[in-house]
């Protein structure tokens, strides 16, 4: 059953169009993951579903209410971690979080359980008292999950839920985000440009320019790319590329130095290809295809080349916004 439902999902800040006709659903109980470079569209869309952003075109409906006409119900159903921090680091956590459970009209009668089961859930109970300013930076990611489920949504929107953490920190809130998943049936949306962070949604929608390119699960998407990734570097590359087009019938990408080309079970293909290829080689890698590989097929670029010129367009459309 589909817990969002978005149709032609549009929206443009003047002569720029950072969201353009989106169309795709999320079940109940998935994790639902944007995958994109900075500027690409991600945050504008989420944004769009939690009701901050209004669309300039399409639909979208959350829990079956429409963003546009039943804002209070969409907000009621959701809960949003931001992509920057939104507490207030001179209370408690306890204090944060009661002042959401006001916010969001959670019944006085209940009030202190939920706030004593959200701590629990990312395990902050033994620092309820603690000033928010004396936690790490995971700790405060936890503390806004546990912020975001006070209400019992039933969706929970995380915007790059840990830009700016370390390696072992963004594992530790993972860990506790498909931990939740289990426990209480969440509906997770996620946006991220870390691939790593992609690996562990149910089905992606990789976004470029505004526009879902391609929407599947992880591996469907790398199964996609026609088999393992094989590079290889040869005194000749431009011989080397003829030769594998010829005798093998494949289409290797010269590009940086290396010949690039893709091939079913790249363990069998090799052996073969020492025994019969010409060309001397200087070395030879074989791999899995990842989502990065997927980005660069399907847009002619990677997302770590897309970095600098997305937030160059962030820039840009929030320069639009202003004028307006």
């Amino acid at each position: 059953m589909a817990v969002i439902e978005v149709d032609a999902l549009s929206k443009s800040f003047g002569k720029i169009k950072a969201v353009c006709e989106v169309t795709f659903q999320v079940d109940e109980g998935e994790i639902f993951g944007f995958l994109g470079p900075n500027g690409a569209g991600k945050t504008t869309t989420i944004n769009m579903l939690c009701t901050l952003v209004r669309p300039t075109a399409g639909s979208a409906t959350i829990n079956g209410f429409d963003v546009i006409r039943q804002r209070s119900d969409v907000r009621r159903s959701i809960g949003l971690v931001f992509q920057d921090p939104a507490l207030d680091e001179y209370l408690s956590a306890e204090q944060n979080l009661r002042f959401h459970a006001y916010a969001y009209n959670v019944p006085p009668d209940i009030r202190e359980e939920r706030i004593t089961e959200a701590l629990q859930l990312v395990e902050l109970l033994d620092r309820r008292k603690s000033k928010v300013r004396t936690f790490s930076g995971g700790m405060k990611r936890r503390l806004e999950i546990a912020r975001g489920l006070l209400h019992n949504p039933k969706v929970l929107f995380m915007d790059e839920p840990t830009l700016g953490l370390d390696p072992q920190t963004r594992r530790h809130i993972w860990d506790y985000v498909l931990a939740l998943r289990k426990q209480i049936h969440l509906t997770i949306f996620l946006t991220t440009h870390y691939l790593d962070e992609a690996e562990n949604c149910d089905r992606i929608g990789i976004i470029d320019r505004g526009r879902i390119v391609a929407l599947d699960t992880p591996d469907n998407l790398k199964d996609a790319m026609g088999g393992d990734v094989v590079t290889l570097k040869a005194g000749d590359n431009e011989a080397a590329a003829r030769e594998l087009k010829e005798k093998f019938s494949l289409s290797p990408v010269v590009k940086d130095g290396d010949v690039n080309f893709h091939v079913p079970h790249g363990e069998i293909f090799l052996p073969k290809l020492m025994q019969n290829f010409q060309t001397p080689l200087i070395s030879i890698n074989l791999r899995r295809p990842t989502l990065d590989d997927v980005f660069l097929k399907l847009t002619g670029r990677a997302i770590r080349e897309e970095e600098a010129s997305g937030m160059d367009q962030m820039r840009r459309m929030m320069a639009a916004r202003g004028r307006r």
